[in-house]
């Protein structure tokens, strides 16, 4: 399994500050590399995303799609659309789509059926609120968020791309993070989760994401932590520099 390092912009860059960034990232980027890179940007950055792609060797895709793929449904985004743009990924249930606009296990699970229907790789999103973890309550949280991502896909899942990213909520764009160990505990819970839903040899095919205020001076000692396969960066991915850095540390 190769690693991989996504960047989800979240609402940041015109399509004219997307083309800036990208024009400095083909500036600073090195040739050996050894993860994936993605960028998960807003919906009006992703031509300017499919026109760097090919040349910068990177993959791109939406912060979120719509279950349906066409109809009355005024605002949301179509998978099959920004499939057709070159999107081979979509990120789908950030905590910020779970807190901020609502959206249930129910809802998720749905688009994640609909990203893998239009040939998408979807990029499932779990993790728990401070008052959870303080409950106790982190890895019951996490199967449940996993187990009603995938569970309408088990079969689909045996051959199509796809990760996890566990974005524990108390440690987005609050600077506080985990420590290593922290993260790495769970992402243990989440391949023993996959194990028991997919299969042992399924689930260390699939990479699990470490997100929560991952930054340069960090990301070494999370990457070094044997379940965490990559990282999805929020804030330090709007700096090209920076997200170089992380990425570097896979």
């Amino acid at each position: 399994m190769k690693k991989i390092c996504a960047a989800n912009w979240k609402l940041n860059f015109s399509p004219e500050e997307a083309r800036r960034y990208f024009a400095e990232w083909s500036a600073l980027r090195p040739a050996n590399l050894s993860c994936d890179v993605l960028f998960f940007t807003p919906a009006y950055d992703l031509t300017v995303a499919a026109e760097f792609a090919p040349a910068e060797g990177f993959h791109f895709g939406p912060q979120n799609i719509y279950f349906e793929t066409s109809g009355a449904f005024t605002g949301e985004i179509s998978a099959r659309a920004v499939h057709s743009l070159g999107a081979r990924w979509a990120l789908i249930g950030h905590s910020e789509r779970r807190t901020l606009f609502g959206e249930t296990d129910d809802v998720i699970a749905k688009k994640v059926k609909t990203a893998i229907s239009s040939d998408l790789a979807p990029m499932l999103c779990v993790g728990e609120t401070l008052a959870e973890r303080e409950a106790g309550q982190t890895k019951n949280i996490v199967a449940r968020q996993v187990r009603a991502g995938l569970g309408r896909v088990v079969t689909e899942t045996a051959s199509h791309t796809l990760a996890i990213a566990y974005e524990p909520v108390w440690a987005i764009g609050t600077g506080r993070v985990a420590t290593p160990q922290q993260a790495g505990d769970v992402h243990a819970e989440i391949r023993r989760i996959l194990s028991d839903l997919l299969s042992p040899p399924r689930a260390h095919e699939i990479a699990i994401l470490y997100g929560g205020s991952v930054k340069p001076d960090n990301a070494k000692d999370l990457a070094s932590q044997p379940d965490i396969d990559g990282f999805l960066v929020g804030g330090a991915s709007l700096k090209p520099k920076d997200f170089f850095a992380i990425a570097d540390a896979l």
